[in-house]
């Protein structure tokens, strides 16, 4: 496909580097749940991994989604609760809403960054005139990307209050992603999607969209294999390698405006003589 028209991009993981903080409050919230409601199976009871668990159950569902995922992973079917539950480990609306106190704890403490290579992504886009979105389906989306200072760096958001607003089902449905591209105002089929999660690509994937960018920082090459096998076109572990890659398709041949960016080319790619 020519260069994309807009570009979506998650939040967690993939703008800022909030990921870390919602996997620690999983494993709390989790770990609390094993162990007052001991799966039947003993390898089960093991504790929440924030590095692989996070990634296959929890990563880019929407909290509930999440949270019922895991605990059915561990053979563990608590009732669902009602909303009002207030934190604790007998219900799936109890270990989120825990999950959530101490996420939103967390947040308050502060220290949540934006990652540079993103940065220089979003800032090359928009010399561009490129329009780009942030989705995701936490509810403190809009917070953190103020918190690390990239809130204008975005024309649209679309967040864990809007898709309740809206009542978007959660990822992997694509209705997330597709929202947000048709408020950009461009088509699925010549928008971007970037995701560090596995229900992510698949929902862009599942969405149509013309180019899906998975993200994996870890250095484990089957992080990155698995996203791939779920929908991405292409795996990075820093979006500001799309600023170098040679070939049609990713960005424009030359991001204009001050301190614009060419691809490589042959002379380039030489270096200095």
């Amino acid at each position: 496909m020519p260069a994309p028209r807009a570009w979506v991009l998650d939040t967690d993981g993939v703008i800022t580097d909030s990921a870390r903080v919602h996997a620690a409050a999983w494993k709390t919230a989790f770990d609390a749940c094993l162990r007052d409601n001991p799966p039947p199976d003993p390898a089960a009871r093991r504790p929440f991994d924030p590095g692989d668990d996070y990634r296959r159950h929890v990563d880019g569902r929407a909290r509930l989604d999440g949270a019922a995922a895991f605990l059915i992973s561990r053979g563990l079917r608590l009732p669902a609760g009602d909303p009002g539950d207030p934190p604790g480990t007998g219900t799936v609306r109890a270990v989120a809403a825990l999950k959530e106190r101490l996420f939103t704890e967390r947040l308050g403490a502060g220290g949540i960054e934006a990652y540079p290579g993103t940065v220089r992504l979003l800032r090359a886009l928009k010399r561009a005139g490129v329009p780009r979105a942030a989705a995701s389906a936490s509810r403190h989306a809009g917070e953190l990307l103020e918190s690390a200072g990239v809130r204008d760096l975005f024309d649209a958001l679309v967040d864990g209050r809007e898709t309740a607003r809206l009542g978007l089902p959660g990822k992997p449905d694509p209705a997330l992603f597709l929202e947000a591209a048709a408020r950009l105002g461009v088509p699925a089929r010549e928008t971007a999607v970037v995701e560090d999660a596995l229900a992510g690509v698949e929902a862009g994937r599942r969405g149509g969209f013309g180019l899906v960018v998975g993200v994996s920082r870890a250095e484990d090459e089957g992080a990155a294999e698995d996203l791939r096998r779920h929908g991405a076109d292409r795996v990075v572990r820093d979006l500001a390698e799309l600023l170098s890659l040679p070939g049609p398709g990713v960005i424009p041949d030359v991001i204009p405006g001050p301190g614009a960016v060419p691809r490589p080319g042959p002379e380039t790619e030489k270096g200095p003589a």
